[in-house]
């Protein structure tokens, strides 16, 4: 590698204005290392990582001229650290769904390229936001949703029922209980996998509390109390079924879908858009009273773009108002869960977490009731 360094600088001291030399020098050194990845393909070794290095080092002569020694130095430290995390990254990868990075790159070309093209005025009619402001909610909800996803699969994978319900929580309670409901009835009665069902609940509540500081920091601040109370509450539960279970947290494939799908994308935008149009009919016509209908009812779905269309829209009702709804969807989806646990984990084995989980929905709904109509 030294020698390489050494080669790239003289051929670029020989003629820095056409780079004839040095280019010709980089193109030996591609055909080279062709012959010599070829040889890797056979092994079963398909890296390209010691070529990258190798370009970086070619590199160093011409930085250390053109730019200021922190810049060499600065690519130094970085081919070192690469070279050092070598070993974790092909773990990491080795496990690593290549259908995910493929949709992870369709994202970011989304999020890079396509929303600073969409128009940040309002050009559709009966829309209170843009198409820049809508499509950058639904970036923004989809990499919450993610990074839960990413951190579950390939950071804890397979580490417990109740860490998955922890974790599974933070980007989708429901598929969370979906999940840990149908291992309950595979493998009978487990305190373990009720605690973890209960815990996926309680980690909802601050996920929305996240997502309402980013879109709305005002309706974040009425939300915080009610759902750190409420979240508390559920992980205390939780916490009481995990100790007095007496049995370890046995590992379960937790492989939900990736909720990073452009198709998926797509498909919250759309509900994301109909959900804010419907918000604000209902506000307009009936009002306080419709809201609290609509967001009940709004509970029984995927609760996301009704939210997201509450803290970015601007509708005839107040900020508490906003909060209630917020709160009511929150607590209906509860009911929600409730249901899916009998169901897909059978009454005899699932009711006590539906129980509580139920409970927790109607406190919840209780408590936005309380807010405002009395406060």
């Amino acid at each position: 590698m030294t020698f390489i360094g050494v080669l790239g600088f003289i051929f670029y001291r020989i003629d820095p204005v056409h780079l004839l030399p040095y280019t010709t020098g980089m193109i030996l050194l591609t055909v080279l290392f062709a012959l010599f990845y070829k040889k890797r393909l056979h092994e079963g070794h398909p890296g390209i990582l010691l070529y990258v290095v190798m370009l970086c080092v070619y590199s160093f002569g011409p930085l250390s001229i053109l730019l200021p020694l922190w810049a060499p130095a600065l690519l130094f430290v970085a081919v070192v650290f690469i070279l050092n995390a070598n070993g974790v990254i092909e773990r990491f990868t080795a496990g690593a769904d290549t259908y995910e990075f493929e949709t992870l790159g369709k994202m970011v070309l989304l999020s890079a390229v396509i929303l600073p093209l969409l128009p940040d005025e309002k050009v559709i009619p009966y829309i209170p936001l843009s198409p820049f402001k809508i499509w950058l909610a639904v970036v923004v909800i989809s990499a919450i949703s993610y990074g839960g996803y990413i951190t579950q699969k390939y950071f804890f994978p397979n580490k417990g029922y109740f860490l998955t319900g922890l974790i599974g929580g933070t980007y989708s309670s429901t598929a969370t209980t979906v999940v840990l409901a149908r291992k309950q009835k595979s493998v009978g009665y487990n305190p373990v996998i009720e605690a973890a069902i209960i815990a996926a609940t309680s980690m909802m509540y601050l996920r929305l509390i996240v997502v309402a500081a980013i879109f709305n920091f005002a309706i974040a601040r009425s939300l915080l109390v009610p759902f750190i109370v409420l979240s508390f509450a559920g992980l205390v539960i939780s916490v009481f079924f995990l100790r007095h279970s007496g049995q370890e947290g046995e590992s379960v494939g937790f492989v939900d879908k990736n909720p990073l799908e452009l198709g998926t994308a797509f498909v919250f935008a759309a509900l994301f858009v109909i959900m804010m149009m419907l918000t604000q009919y209902v506000t307009k016509h009936y009002g306080s009273g419709g809201l609290e209908m609509l967001s009940f009812l709004v509970g029984f779905t995927d609760i996301d773009p009704f939210v997201l269309s509450l803290l970015t829209g601007k509708y005839s009702v107040t900020a508490l108002q906003v909060t209630a709804a917020i709160m009511i969807a929150a607590g209906s989806n509860n009911l929600l869960k409730a249901l899916y646990a009998l169901w897909f984990g059978g009454v005899r084995s699932s009711w006590k977490a539906a129980l509580w989980i139920a409970v927790l929905g109607l406190l919840t709904i209780g408590w936005a009731l309380k807010i405002e109509h009395f406060l």
